[in-house]
């Protein structure tokens, strides 16, 4: 919003909201391409699979999390099937239970983890090891060593103290750890900066460009206990433009022929990485997997061509695109605000029983989400409104900008689609709120894949005076 010396309430445009957000007909009707597949809305009701969303928060209360298990599964499988030459790895990080990671297995798809924590999840759901990737740009030695006693596929490292600290390992306990090496590409992701992960000034990989990637390569193939599989590259996060990967592959698979003309070596694999975007609002306008496999490919083919090389065996990452737009929230309204500002201005806060505890993403990436009413059919004008949480903290903003009923009011339930990546996964106790439960709903069925918090559970770890 541009500013304006007199207050943002007087700048051009104030209280219009976004240019990309337009004025609904119907502001009960569902804006189909930002919903979980079987989502269906009938006289003003959301049912999510075949479960309305006033039922199931009369079982299980609000806020919730709404898992449809047929559109993961049916996502998972579009990804396995287009890219069916590729290995593909589902982003643990984004969403990860034990039911998850069972769907997972049972689709095909191989599994990264980032830490301990996820790692255990996996084991408990007991997926196949080897089909497992543990990342992370500090893993400790005592996730290395259960990495390593429970066999994972494969380990990507970050640092040359991590190749130190896990050769020493695989000394130790007479095995081997099979390694990729994380490169940064030096491209600039056209997304938030906090996301974009191959630009030179950030933490995570080895910069081809200074040479740390090729070195890395050296040290792990004089590694007696570690075996090489090959580069790993990952530009970043809800990514829709595969320009970023046109030239991110060209530099790694450069690098790729390096290794082979200089140090007589054909690593077997390579990692392309994902991050694939999705629809958050009508602003977006993500690629299907039969498109990304397509250009991927080509761009992949054209490169090893140039170079003159064999095609290395490949593996993506799709990141949020399987599990983000698979589920929603649902919220009950507590309190509708309409504020009065200078120049006869007003905004209309409504307030739910949720926040920045179950969603980080708009205070920290300034994420914009959409939302709709869920519990009954409203006769009443649209009002651009701004959904809030009810967090102690003037940042707690769960949608910025959206068109509501004009009688919106305490007691209405509000959904939040494409929810499904990173906000469990980085829902937090603050303000001591519960963390919300996920719901997996199909076919009319709704059962708890992960139980709500309660404060038996926030108590737990807090030891009193000693």
């Amino acid at each position: 919003m541009a500013s304006h010396e007199a207050g943002w309430a007087h700048a051009d445009g104030a209280l219009k909201g976004p240019s990309w957000l337009r004025e609904p007909a119907d502001p009960n009707a569902l804006v189909r391409h930002l919903w979980s597949s079987t989502a269906d809305k009938s006289d003003g009701v959301l049912s999510i699979g075949g479960v309305s969303l006033p039922d199931l928060v009369a079982a299980h209360g609000s806020p919730a999390y709404v898992l449809d298990e047929l559109d993961f599964r049916s996502r998972a499988r579009a990804f396995r099937d287009a890219f069916s030459a590729y290995d593909v790895y589902y982003a643990g990080k984004a969403f990860l239970s034990v039911a998850v990671a069972r769907w997972v297995a049972e689709e095909g798809l191989s599994l990264d983890v980032c830490s301990g924590g996820e790692l255990s999840v996996a084991q408990r759901a007991g997926f196949p090891m080897e089909r497992v990737g543990f990342h992370g740009n500090n893993k400790s030695a005592a996730e290395l060593r259960r990495a390593l006693a429970l066999g994972v596929g494969r380990i990507v490292v970050d640092s040359f103290h991590e190749i130190e600290r896990l050769a020493a390992l695989t000394a130790e306990l007479d095995t081997t750890a099979h390694v990729m090496i994380r490169v940064t590409a030096g491209v600039e992701a056209h997304t938030h900066e906090y996301i974009a992960t191959a630009h030179e000034d950030q933490k995570f990989g080895f910069s081809i460009t200074s040479g740390d990637a090729f070195d890395a390569v050296r040290r792990v193939l004089a590694a007696p206990g570690l075996e090489l599989l090959g580069l790993h590259s990952h530009i970043g996060s809800q990514i829709f433009d595969s320009s970023g990967f046109e030239v991110a592959a060209r530099r790694v698979l450069a690098l790729h022929a390096r290794v082979s003309d200089e140090l007589a070596v054909t690593m077997p694999e390579m990692d392309l990485g994902g991050g694939f975007g999705i629809a958050y609002t009508t602003q977006d306008d993500p690629s299907d997997p039969a498109q990304l496999a397509t250009e991927m490919s080509k761009i992949v083919e054209h490169e090893c061509r140039a170079l003159g090389i064999a095609e290395p065996a490949l593996s993506i990452e799709p990141g949020r695109a399987i599990v983000g737009p698979a589920m929603c929230t649902v919220y009950e309204v507590g309190t509708v605000k309409r504020v009065h500002l200078d120049g006869g201005a007003v905004r209309t806060y409504v307030s739910v029983d949720g926040g920045m505890s179950d969603n980080i993403r708009t205070a920290l990436y300034d994420a914009d989400y959409s939302c709709t009413t869920a519990s009954r059919l409203s006769t009443a004008p649209p009002v651009l409104a701004r959904v809030v949480g009810k967090h102690c903290e003037a940042g707690d903003i769960v949608v910025k900008d959206e068109f509501l009923p004009g009688d919106v009011a305490p007691g209405d339930l509000l959904a939040v689609p494409g929810t499904g990546a990173y906000c469990r996964s980085m829902a937090s106790n603050y303000n001591h709120a519960l963390r919300p439960p996920v719901i997996a709903v199909r076919d009319g069925v709704a059962r708890v894949v992960v139980r709500r918090e309660t404060e038996d559970d926030l108590l737990a770890t807090d030891v009193g005076e000693l």
